[in-house]
């Protein structure tokens, strides 16, 4: 699954991309986010259309859904609704991302992590994964306001899951281990990407938009030092940089 993403981008890109966006007031500056985790819950911009508009809003990660009626039930089941699975949400009828389909959302980022398994050594390597020809692109996912009122302000909490599709190529050699492998976040063509946010999608839209696979020679990808460690790299650079393992073993 895909629990860490990094975006770093400015303010004037995304307007760009949806000229006539509306913006809460509290994105004046550009971001820098190397790293976001999904389970910290933390708030994230996130595109949607609403009330017939355009909006980036701050959104937390973490779908919190009705039957997550107290903080109790919030703390035992939210972790599990960070991403999505598409299939899910495209075909079973029984699935609650199913029900919340049309409540659709763009996650702006610059890139993702995800970890790879290498028989013989002790430690999985991570990667850092982009798009060689966008520095920033938009992963598809889904919005639900949080049924708790927030205790200080009395507002509906914005919240956000995103969705994964089953790995490509590349992607099945990178992540390639644990209890998800063999899965990706869902990449999509900037037409599809604006497609997405439409309102009045049809089931059989949504379906076609879903199964939408990016060739391996559309994304780009490097070792990294660490994914969730807090301490500094050795050479100092940033988190998302290249870093050069010894005795790497290629992916082809």
């Amino acid at each position: 699954m895909c629990y860490d993403i990094s975006f770093k981008t400015s303010i004037k890109t995304i307007r760009d991309y949806f000229p006539r966006i509306q913006m809460d007031p509290q994105f004046q500056i550009d971001f820098d986010k190397t790293h976001v985790i999904a389970q910290s819950f933390s708030k994230f911009p996130v595109l949607i259309f609403e009330d017939a508009v355009y909006k980036l809003k701050s959104f937390e990660w973490g779908v919190i859904a009705e039957y997550m009626n107290t903080p109790e039930k919030i703390k035992q089941s939210r972790q599990w609704m960070c991403n999505a699975q598409s299939e899910k949400m495209a075909g079973d009828k029984k699935s609650y991302w199913h029900r919340i389909r049309n409540q659709r959302c763009l996650i702006p980022v610059t890139g993702f992590y995800e970890h790879r398994e290498i028989k013989g050594r002790k430690n999985k390597v991570p990667y850092f994964i982009f798009l060689k020809d966008r520095d920033l692109f938009y992963i598809p996912g889904l919005y639900h306001y949080s049924p708790l009122p927030d205790p200080e302000t009395g507002e509906l909490t914005g919240t956000f899951t995103l969705l994964t599709r089953p790995a490509n190529s590349i992607m099945k050699r990178i992540h390639n281990g644990g209890s998800n492998a063999f899965r990706m976040p869902l990449l999509l063509t900037e037409e599809l990407e604006k497609k997405w946010l439409q309102p009045g999608l049809t089931d059989t839209e949504i379906k076609e938009i879903v199964n939408f696979e990016m060739l391996s020679e559309k994304l780009d990808y490097h070792p990294v030092y660490t994914i969730r460690s807090t301490k500094p790299r050795p050479d100092g650079k940033e988190k998302n940089e290249f870093f050069e393992w010894p005795d790497l073993p290629p992916l082809e």
